[in-house]
């Protein structure tokens, strides 16, 4: 959480109304985006925890510590408990090494991203309340996103984004789009742990209609499209989330002008 007091500056002013994003900076913080994503992980979505989640109704995992997470609040909301409304997490190689890699090695090889030159960033363990599940949040988490970008000189951006279920056949033409249209080039692709690897290849190129198959796709996914990312090789099956996971991998200087606004526009918000 070291980074909160650094960029205390380039969040203020990012907000609209009584919704602001800023980093966790106390353990109170914590607790509260951890009790959201076990609600919307665990409650909403059908994950399954163990028995100490269960019992805290929190998630949590071992990278959590060392990590940076990045909150949208409501301040309207009581208890201020119940304010995080928004949460992604936030690591850099320097995260990476306190807890032993990121969290993403544990699905794919992502040797080709990590040996890159420059600043990299894992995205993960995204999550929006249910009553805020609209591009207004979603623009206030992607500004606090750029601003992070911005301070730490970041190249990359990767992660595993998720669609629902684990059954391959149902998700075949959402997954063999990706792979035809949006495969990431050889020298940066990730791959899919080989134990764990699940062909996207499921339909060929010449029997999918684009606009069908990307609209099958979860908003995530499509937003990520948006800013220009490419996927990894092979789609990895999640069973304690129920989601089926591709790795996706973003070069932020081709989107920089739109992070730059998205970035200035929320600075500029009242």
């Amino acid at each position: 959480m070291a980074a909160a007091e650094q960029l205390d500056d380039l969040y203020e002013g990012i907000r609209s109304g009584d919704l602001e994003v800023r980093l966790a900076s106390s353990p109170d913080d914590i607790d509260a985006l951890q009790a959201l994503r076990y609600r919307v992980f665990y409650s909403e979505m059908g994950a399954v925890p163990d028995h100490q989640m269960r019992q805290l109704e929190r998630d949590f995992d071992q990278f959590d510590p060392v990590c940076d997470h990045l909150m949208v609040t409501d301040s309207s909301r009581v208890p201020s408990s119940e304010a995080v409304v928004g949460t992604y997490r936030l690591s850099r190689r320097a995260n990476a090494e306190k807890s032993g890699g990121f969290y993403t090695a544990g699905e794919y090889d992502i040797s080709a991203i990590i040996q890159q030159r420059g600043e990299v960033l894992e995205l993960g363990r995204s999550c929006v309340a249910a009553d805020y599940r609209n591009g207004h949040t979603m623009a206030l988490l992607w500004r606090g996103i750029a601003a992070y970008v911005f301070n730490y000189d970041v190249a990359w951006m990767f992660g595993c984004a998720s669609l629902n279920g684990v059954d391959i056949k149902k998700l075949a033409l959402p997954l063999s789009y990706l792979h035809h249209y949006h495969m990431a080039p050889l020298k940066i692709r990730p791959r899919a742990l080989t134990e764990r690897y699940n062909s996207m290849d499921q339909v060929p190129q010449s029997k999918i209609e684009r606009r069908s198959a990307r609209s099958l796709l979860p908003p995530l996914v499509k937003g990520y499209l948006r800013v220009g990312c490419f996927v990894g090789d092979g789609a990895v099956l999640d069973f304690q989330f129920q989601t089926t996971d591709v790795c996706i991998i973003v070069k932020t200087d081709g989107v920089a002008e739109k992070y730059r606004q998205h970035y200035e526009h929320g600075r500029h918000s009242a």
